[in-house]
């Protein structure tokens, strides 16, 4: 990847190299990434049966966070899917730092390593994230349709794409009485924005603050899996 596909926040990575039947490279649990970074990440393979093709889930952090926050952040969605748990660079993503670039390539290689090796079902692709991280995932769905189906924004602040590709399907989450990211000024904002520009999605708020709840995960795992009921 150049630096000026990096920095324009494109990922190259694709699925389909993989036969659909193919049997897992790797054991239920947890494994590195194998970036060679201090903040490497990780893959979590759900249990299973150990062959057969997989939704894939990129989860990103909060602010101040790392992969394992982040885990606990998708609950039991992550047992549902194969999840790459990328760590950002700096505090928070790249775009919130000065620009994408860095943590693009990063998340690209990433995406190489695991889609070359994994059977992932295509038309499940989805990238996700709790608050920095939502807002990173909504940017990256809105620039890379072409690899994204689906996006899972947990009270999600912003969106920054420098272009639009595709139509991923979103949904997104926000407590009423989040008081890090106000809810009037994040979601209630965004999700309009999706409706006009004719993405199918699916909006919950809840009665809570920055946080996702059960109710959330249930919600947000019917609508990665195609079992949501309506958009909102």
């Amino acid at each position: 990847m150049s630096s000026d596909e990096a920095e324009a926040g494109t990922l190259h990575a694709r699925p389909g190299a993989v036969p659909a039947d193919s049997p897992w490279p790797l054991p239920p649990g947890l494994h590195p990434l194998g970036l060679g970074q201090p903040r490497d990440g990780q893959l979590r393979v759900p249990p299973g049966p150990g062959q057969g093709a997989l939704p894939l889930v990129v989860m990103l952090h909060g602010a101040t966070g790392n992969w394992e926050r982040a885990l606990k952040r998708l609950g039991p969605i992550a047992d549902h899917a194969l999840v790459v748990l990328p760590d950002s660079l700096g505090q928070s993503w790249d775009v919130l730092e000065g620009g994408y670039g860095p943590d693009i390539q990063r998340i690209d290689a990433a995406l190489a390593r695991v889609l070359a090796a994994w059977p992932i079902d295509a038309s499940r692709c989805a990238v996700a994230g709790f608050s920095d991280g939502a807002s990173y995932a909504f940017s990256l769905a809105l620039m890379n349709g072409g690899l994204f189906t689906h996006c899972l924004a947990f009270s999600p602040g912003f969106a920054a794409p420098l272009k639009v590709e595709g139509r991923p399907a979103f949904f997104v989450s926000h407590g009423t009485a989040d008081e890090i990211l106000p809810i009037d000024n994040c979601s209630r904002r965004l999700v309009p924005k999706l409706a006009r520009a004719g993405h199918r999605h699916q909006y919950l708020e809840f009665p809570g603050r920055h946080e996702v709840p059960p109710e959330v995960h249930a919600a947000a795992l019917a609508f990665l899996l195609g079992q949501d009921a309506a958009e909102g």
